[in-house]
């Protein structure tokens, strides 16, 4: 029955997108999807935001984390995740301990040795430093939520759709997860 719905879900939300769709088989270990995530710095992000707002979808990472890792290899290459993010995102890669300034909003943030972290991501964070965590941010780039932890492409599509679409406006979370089947099916007719 899981499986089952799992698979109704993935047919559903793959007729969302906007991307053309793909034809060739499933891609080995070997090579690349055909879509994948088109990743920016976060000042890349601000910038293409001044020129086309979207929302910022914001991977605060660390090199040394596993499920990072895992998360970059098992939902980030899933080929919809990547095109849906493409499409109604601007998706960003943050190191949570990158020891490069960073300039937005006209504020220069840096690594703090005393916190082993970013000033950028402690602030995006709240100080809650686990990882992987993503934030997501409106078009003005005001914090929106962050959701901590790895995450499946199957739990991802919901939230994707959530922020991309507004339902975080006026839906409680717990009331859009009931309403997820209703609301997938209607976005696809």
């Amino acid at each position: 029955m899981y499986k089952t719905l799992i698979t109704f879900i993935l047919v559903i939300f793959s007729g969302l997108l906007t991307a053309p769709k793909v034809t060739a088989t499933q891609p080995d270990a070997n090579t690349a999807p055909a879509t994948a995530v088109k990743w920016f710095t976060i000042e890349e992000a601000e910038k293409l935001v001044a020129k086309e707002p979207r929302k910022l979808f914001i991977d605060v990472y660390t090199d040394w984390c596993g499920w990072c890792k895992r998360m970059d290899a098992n939902t980030f290459q899933v080929e919809d995740v990547a095109a849906y993010l493409n499409a109604y995102f601007y998706p960003v890669k943050l190191d949570a301990e990158g020891k490069k300034p960073i300039t937005i909003r006209g504020n220069t943030y840096n690594f703090k040795p005393e916190y082993r972290s970013h000033e950028l991501a402690v602030e995006i964070l709240n100080g809650q430093m686990s990882y992987p965590t993503i934030a997501y941010m409106d078009e003005s780039m005001q914090l929106i939520s962050i959701v901590p932890g790895y995450r499946t492409p199957e739990e991802l599509r919901p939230i994707l759709v959530y922020i991309a679409q507004d339902y975080y406006k006026t839906m409680k979370w717990d009331n859009f997860m009931q309403e997820w089947p209703k609301i997938i099916q209607a976005m696809n007719n």
